[in-house]
């Protein structure tokens, strides 16, 4: 597996990997409609076959992870993903990294967790606020749990990962 900064020739391929995990290229969280393909993006790649995609945006020394997709779980795709995040977020001089994920994410709550990210807000009722923005976030997510509330989580920059 190859992890690098996605290039231009990368569009087609991540435009389709954005429509397939998320509807569309729109990714709302905290009131915000990010357009993903327009985002910074690292790529992984087996075969020249792009297997995941990670879009973030560096802003006052932070680095909002915006998605995250590894397609095929359980082969450390995610995980080399959110690594590269990491090394980009402290070569910017950037002293956090942090996502939004939500309420009924509970793989993704686990995934955060265990690479060293903490949960530290919760916002009651967000989701309901970005469905707004993008009416097609259902009503009900992962495991049939009614879906409302994002969750942030950080890793500070320079602190070591307890696994």
């Amino acid at each position: 597996m190859n992890i690098r900064a996605a290039t231009a020739a990368d569009s087609a391929a991540i435009s389709q990997l954005l429509t397939e995990s998320w509807g569309s290229h729109i990714a709302v969280a905290h009131g915000v409609a990010y357009d993903a393909t327009t985002l910074p993006a690292i790529v992984a790649e087996e075969d020249v076959r792009l297997v995941g995609l990670l879009t973030y945006n560096l802003k006052d020394q932070e680095l909002e992870v915006v998605t995250i997709d590894a397609p095929t779980q359980h082969r450390g795709v995610g995980t080399a993903l959110l690594d590269a995040a990491t090394e980009v977020a402290r070569a910017a001089g950037a002293h956090r990294l942090w996502l939004i994920t939500t309420n009924d994410n509970l793989d993704a709550l686990r995934f955060y967790q265990r690479r060293g990210l903490r949960i530290v807000d919760v916002r009651p009722g967000a989701v309901d606020e970005s469905r707004k923005l993008k009416p097609s976030i259902p009503s009900t997510g992962a495991y049939g749990i009614p879906l409302h509330d994002e969750l942030v989580l950080e890793l500070l920059i320079g602190q070591h990962r307890h696994l």
